[in-house]
């Protein structure tokens, strides 16, 4: 599936993904290829990608801690999730 993690300054990150890891308002939950379309608020927390490979810009690298060769974090103040025909956007502040 692809992910699309886009802040009001830039876009983050775009790629394929295996699953992502948000921290929603009434708990943290993951997110599969083929998850049923949803929309959900984020609260203040870790967003945790796995994925094969990852390719980040050199303006948002800094931004991400890796956690192994497959795992990624970011941290987030609060935010909306979008999951939609294996397609997710995180709008994130």
């Amino acid at each position: 599936m692809i992910l699309e993690i886009v802040s009001p300054e830039a876009s983050l990150f775009k790629g394929e993904i295996t699953s992502v890891s948000v921290p929603g308002v009434d708990g943290a939950f993951q997110i599969l290829n083929n998850h049923a379309p949803i929309v959900s608020l984020l609260q203040k927390g870790i967003v945790s990608i796995t994925a094969a490979s990852f390719k980040f810009s050199k303006e948002t690298a800094a931004l991400f801690s890796k956690v192994n060769d497959q795992n990624y974090t970011l941290a987030i103040s609060s935010g909306t999730i979008e999951m939609k025909d294996n397609k997710v956007i995180v709008l994130a502040d």
